[in-house]
C-alpha cells in the first residue's frame, strides 16, 4: 500500500470531549478552572495535554474519572456518554496514573495486596497468576511482590501504580504528570515502559505533561491550554517543527528551547 498502512485511530473514537467546563467551589468562591474544552481521541492513540501550572489539563482528567465532581459538557468513552457517577464498567475501560507515587500507594500495603485487592474487585480470580504477569510486565518481576512502598525507590512505586493501573486491563489510560516527581535518570525508564505497554496492549493514552519534550516523545497530537482554555490542537510533527500558530503555543514552544 502507498504510504504503508494508516493508523487505526483515524477511524475509531475513544475519548470525545465536547464543550467541557469544570469548576470548583460557588458563587463568590467559585473557581473557572476548564472552560468550554473540546478534543478527541482516537482509540490507539496518544493524545497530550499541555500548559502551564493551573491551566486545567489535570482538572480536565480528574473530570473524566469524577474525581472533579463538578462539570458539564459531554464526555464520551468509547460511544458511551458519562454521566455524573461513573459505573464500574467505566473503570474496567478506563484507569489512571498520578503524579506522585509517593502519594498514590497505601503505605501499609504490600505490592501484592495493592494488585491482589484491583484484580478481586475487578471480578478476576486467578489472582497470583495475575499479580506476578503484572509485575513481569512493569520490569519488576517477582521478588518485588511482597515489598512495601517504602522499601522501593520512586521509579520502582511508579511502576507499581502503573501496575495497578494496567490490572483491570483497560483500553484507556489516563496519565498526569507520570514522571515530574521522578529523579531525571528515572524518567526516560518510565516513559519507555509505557511506550511498550501502549504498543503491547494497543493502549489508548491521554497524557499530562508540562514538559514539551515528553509530549513530543510520547504523543502523536496535542491541545494546548491556558487559563482553563484549549488554545491550539495541533500534531506531534508541528511540535517538533516548531510550527504552533496560535501566539501562546509559540510562547511555550521558544521557553522549552
Amino acid at each position: 500500500m502507498v504510504g504503508g498502512p494508516k493508523r487505526e485511530w483515524a477511524y475509531m473514537k475513544m475519548l470525545e470531549v465536547k464543550g467541557l467546563n469544570v469548576w470548583f467551589g460557588t458563587q463568590r468562591d467559585r473557581v473557572d478552572a476548564v472552560k468550554d474544552a473540546s478534543f478527541e481521541v482516537g482509540q490507539g492513540e496518544s493524545f497530550g495535554l499541555v500548559g502551564e501550572s493551573g491551566s486545567g489539563k489535570s482538572t480536565i482528567l480528574r473530570a473524566i474519572t469524577g474525581l472533579a465532581p463538578d462539570w458539564s459538557g459531554d464526555i464520551v468513552v468509547e460511544a458511551a456518554a458519562i454521566g455524573k457517577k461513573r459505573p464500574k464498567s467505566f473503570f474496567k475501560t478506563v484507569q489512571m496514573v498520578f503524579q506522585d507515587p509517593y502519594a498514590s500507594l497505601h503505605p501499609r500495603h504490600s505490592v501484592d495486596q495493592v494488585l491482589g485487592e484491583t484484580l478481586y474487585l475487578h471480578g478476576f480470580r486467578d489472582i497470583d497468576a495475575r499479580v506476578v504477569k503484572l509485575l513481569e510486565d512493569v520490569g519488576l518481576g517477582q521478588k518485588f511482590r511482597f515489598r512495601y512502598p517504602h522499601q522501593l525507590s520512586g521509579g520502582q512505586r511508579q511502576r507499581v501504580a502503573i501496575a495497578r493501573a494496567l490490572a483491570p486491563e483497560p483500553e484507556l489510560l489516563l496519565l498526569d504528570e507520570p514522571t515530574s516527581a521522578l529523579d531525571v535518570s528515572v524518567q526516560a525508564e518510565i516513559l519507555n515502559l509505557l511506550a511498550d505497554l501502549r504498543a503491547d496492549r494497543g493502549l489508548t493514552y491521554l497524557m499530562v505533561s508540562h514538559d514539551l519534550s515528553v509530549i513530543g516523545h510520547m504523543c502523536d497530537r496535542l491541545a494546548v491550554m491556558k487559563d482553563g482554555r484549549i488554545v491550539e490542537i495541533m500534531d506531534v510533527e508541528a511540535l517538533r517543527q516548531m510550527e504552533a500558530k496560535h501566539a501562546y503555543s509559540q510562547q511555550l514552544l521558544k521557553a522549552s528551547l
